[in-house]
């Protein structure tokens, strides 16, 4: 079977990855373009490693040697995020990440990012230190499931982050921001009362721009890179690890958000 077709399943996944490393649709998937263009004209991929993990490893391959991080440019032509995305050391923020939001075990991010065991636990703790100064901010969590709603609460908060409205419907989600603004939104895609998180979130959005996370049971869905796309996504059923691990990413890019530790305006 054709390299393409064998890591095919695969690469709605490393969209994810791409664009939570990046905090960037247009940015991730470029990468991720580059990685397939490598296999199109030829590129192999590690026979021994499994596609999913040889699929990451040229990934990886490919970030590190075009990546803004590792190439001359001009920090006065990078926007924002990009300027942010030069200065983060790349390692860490990768084997936290392959780790915490893609699920690998510890020998296969390791195979991925082509160092051994005990360097990769030392990233990540390098990482866990990162993070501890990460950015503090006000959420909105539109969830309909209560039990799943208060997980959010106690996982966010925990981060250092206030909870500001929790709503179940988009109407609901709408009115709890009427005279206020988050400086992240977690929202559900589906609703209990039939109505969409998406379209929540699209219309708050057309009144403020803050960083979403979206939380789904197909995230495939929203992964094809035919069109504007949620860059930040949990899959359902969520672990608590990988919930932290996406809202510190998400925060790293937001410029707006406020240190830990310092008083959040009411």
């Amino acid at each position: 079977m054709p390299a393409s077709q064998t890591i095919s399943q695969y690469v709605p996944l490393l969209r994810r990855y791409a664009r939570a490393l990046s905090g960037s649709q247009a940015f991730g998937d470029a990468f991720v373009a580059a990685t397939l263009e490598a296999i199109a004209d030829g590129t192999a991929l590690d026979d021994d490693a499994g596609p999913r993990v040889a699929l990451y490893r040229l990934f990886t391959k490919t970030w590190n040697s075009l990546s803004i991080e590792g190439a001359d440019h001009d920090a006065e032509l990078l926007d924002p995020g990009e300027r942010k995305l030069a200065n983060v050391t790349p390692l860490p923020r990768q084997a936290f990440l392959l780790t915490s939001l893609e699920g690998f075990d510890e020998l296969e991010a390791a195979r991925i990012l082509d160092i051994d065991v005990v360097t990769l636990r030392e990233l990540i703790d390098d990482c866990g230190m990162e993070l501890a100064d990460q950015m503090a901010t006000d959420v909105l969590i539109i969830e309909d499931e209560a039990f799943i709603a208060i997980e959010l609460t106690e996982l966010v908060e925990r981060l250092g982050h206030r909870v500001i409205g929790v709503a179940k419907t988009h109407a609901g989600a709408i009115a709890a921001m009427k005279n206020q603004r988050p400086g992240l939104i977690l929202s559900d895609i589906r609703l209990a009362d039939g109505s969409s998180g998406l379209d929540a979130v699209n219309e708050l959005l057309e009144r403020f721009q803050v960083p979403v996370i979206f939380i789904t049971a197909y995230p495939e869905t929203f992964l094809t890179g035919q069109r504007p796309e949620p860059v930040f996504l949990i899959t359902k059923p969520f672990q608590p690890a990988t919930v932290s691990a996406v809202v510190s990413q998400a925060m790293f890019f937001e410029p707006n958000a406020k240190r830990r530790g310092r008083p959040v305006p009411a």
